[in-house]
């Protein structure tokens, strides 16, 4: 650290010497630092940032001496290979990515024995060994073969990622350079892309179950992915049971279950998935199921009805023609995204049976609605007063589905 110095004086300090780099304070903002830095037979400079760790972009470094040499092999790799990096997105192999039929064949079946209880488990050694081994391409472009998967469009979620040892670019094939953050990686399905790959990729994620550690909280397409099901599980677990038993319980879905049993539900789907026994002779109490299921619908990161969609349903309700309403919301449903259209017409179909037993339950479409309306659908920002002049156009979206379930759907 060389305190308050110009920048002509940094580059006296630092001429001839390529790679060398000084820390000084901005004379013309105190209190602020600059990295000077020799590359190039020019010097750089670059305002530097502290955070708990020092960082100059996105990137963040316990050392400064850590920060430059992630820098230089950047820089040098920019210099010598601009027009190469240029190029690296134009012929992909992530479309044509070549592999034996027959290593594909064995992928799909394994993937098809995940599916089918009634084989076995377990599968011979000769079988194993390869399959292990294949990389996360072949095992999308298997999982794209496979029929039985629900093809719902998904955006990988990519996040920056610190790569250890030498590794190459699923996108690109090209290598993946620097020090730390050098790609990101898919959260959801382990894909590894360069930053400026992670663009061109397609909305073509295959969740890895092993990567989904819960069932409460997950996004929902995420969800439906990993476990190759329609909808999510616990909707379907939860509506079957509900349907079996309770559809004449009074104040049904209005009536609320034990907060610490409820709990108990949602513990049970996290650990177990579709294996977990929401039974009669396990939860006695119907208003326990109902209450796990709207606490999934709420705990959703994006809700059934989505952000994206939020005001365009909100807009739709306010419609006085109830003929151009239903249109209005009819085209807004076809905006939403497959998996939640899904679950959401499923859910629909399950409350018109709710009303039909309305002498018994006393629920119907409008008491439905007031229970469903914040459960399905929440404003984009976090806004009391928002969610409070909305409530009734929330309660009165949800009453149209029901009733018009058959004519929506």
């Amino acid at each position: 650290f060389h305190g308050i110095i110009s920048r002509e004086q940094a580059d006296e300090i630092l001429a001839g010497v390529e790679g060398a780099y000084i820390l000084r304070e901005s004379q013309r903002q105190p209190g602020c630092y600059t990295l000077a830095l020799r590359f190039g037979n020019q010097t750089l400079n670059y305002r530097l940032f502290y955070d708990g760790k020092h960082f100059v972009g996105e990137k963040r470094f316990e050392s400064i001496h850590d920060l430059v040499t992630d820098g230089l092999i950047t820089l040098y790799i920019e210099t010598k290979a601009s027009e190469y990096i240029s190029k690296m997105t134009t012929n992909p192999i992530y479309e044509h990515i070549g592999y034996a039929t027959l290593l594909r064949e064995k992928v799909s079946r394994r993937l098809s024995r995940t599916k089918n209880e009634s084989r076995k488990a377990s599968v011979t050694s000769e079988e194993n060994t390869p399959v292990e081994k294949i990389t996360s391409l072949v095992r999308r472009a298997a999982l794209t073969q496979n029929d039985n998967h629900f093809n719902y469009e998904k955006a990988h979620n990519f996040k920056v990622h610190t790569f250890r040892g030498p590794h190459w670019c699923e996108y690109c094939a090209n290598f993946m350079w620097g020090l730390i953050a050098q790609g990101v990686r898919c959260s959801d399905c382990g894909l590894n892309v360069h930053k400026q790959c992670s663009k061109y990729v397609p909305n073509d994620c295959q969740p890895d179950l092993k990567r989904i550690k819960r069932v409460y909280c997950c996004d929902l397409t995420t969800l439906v992915k990993a476990h190759n099901t329609q909808r999510p599980m616990v909707v379907d677990s939860c509506i079957r049971e509900i349907e079996a038993r309770g559809l004449k319980s009074e104040g049904l879905y209005r009536v609320s279950g034990f907060t610490e049993h409820i709990e108990d539900v949602k513990m049970a789907f996290d650990r177990d998935g579709d294996k977990a026994d929401i039974s009669a002779s396990i939860y006695p109490d119907i208003n326990i199921i109902t209450g796990a299921l709207k606490l999934y619908f709420r705990d959703l990161p994006i809700p059934v009805i989505t952000y994206d969609t939020y005001s365009k349903f909100i807009e739709a309700a306010k419609i006085s023609n109830p003929d151009e309403r239903l249109e209005a919301i009819h085209e807004v449903l076809m905006l939403l995204p497959a998996a939640h259209y899904e679950t959401l017409r499923y859910l629909m179909i399950h409350l018109k049976k709710v009303t039909l037993h309305e002498k018994e339950n006393f629920m119907n479409a409008e008491n439905l609605g007031i229970v469903f309306g914040p459960t399905l659908m929440r404003p984009p920002e976090d806004s009391t007063l928002a969610t409070l002049n909305d409530m009734r156009y929330q309660k009165l979206i949800v009453q149209i589905l029901i009733e018009n379930e058959d004519v929506l759907f």
